[in-house]
């Protein structure tokens, strides 16, 4: 049984995270909570993370996810990087198209900063041509590696079943995927959000 929303159309909102409102927070908390049971909350403040929100009139979350930002130097080049973390949807809203409203904004919001060269994530392969229609097309053979450089985690370890999506906003966005494309990519977020 689906949940009504509430009265008026909901709004794409966004926060840095520290700025996240009380009532906000607790939410997504629940939100991620039921998501991802016994995850810790938050995210790294060195990925100076940015909650964006799918909001009701009267205050109720409908879907949130969280992008990061961090600088990757691949092929003799520093990007700035953005990436999509803990896209979620409450469960009793899911298949109104919600989430992939949320996750479009987000990328035009990345599209539209002039600090942003590229959005960059994985996801479990069934989530594939959710984000694809959201405008972020996968990676072929690319592999994300997270965690630290002493205690990795790769998008293509054991048990994982992952794909890479990005897009790129730079002047020449053809060179740039070909330099992300098939190549492992030395993300490393930190111990926080260890594939962000």
């Amino acid at each position: 049984m689906s949940e009504p929303m509430g009265p008026g159309s909901p709004r794409v909102i966004g926060y840095a995270e520290a700025d996240l409102p009380a009532g906000l927070a607790r939410q997504v908390a629940e939100l991620e909570d039921a998501a991802w049971p016994g995850a810790e909350p938050g995210h790294d403040p060195a990925l100076a993370p940015r909650a964006l929100l799918l909001s009701a009139a009267d205050g109720t979350v409908a879907a949130s996810l969280t992008l990061l930002f961090k600088e990757i130097r691949l092929a003799g080049r520093t990007y700035r990087a953005a990436g999509l973390s803990a896209v979620v949807t409450r469960t009793g809203l899911r298949g109104r198209g919600l989430g992939g409203r949320l996750v479009a904004a987000a990328r035009a919001e990345l599209a539209a900063d002039p600090a942003v060269d590229l959005a960059l994530f994985s996801c479990d392969r069934p989530l594939t041509a959710f984000y694809e229609a959201a405008g972020f097309a996968p990676l072929p053979g690319t592999v994300l590696v997270g965690g630290t450089p002493e205690d990795p985690l790769a998008t293509d370890d054991p048990g994982f079943d992952k794909v890479v999506h990005a897009a790129f906003f730079t002047d020449d966005p053809g060179r740039d995927r070909a330099a992300f494309t098939g190549v492992r990519v030395p993300l490393h977020p930190g111990n926080i959000d260890r594939l962000w």
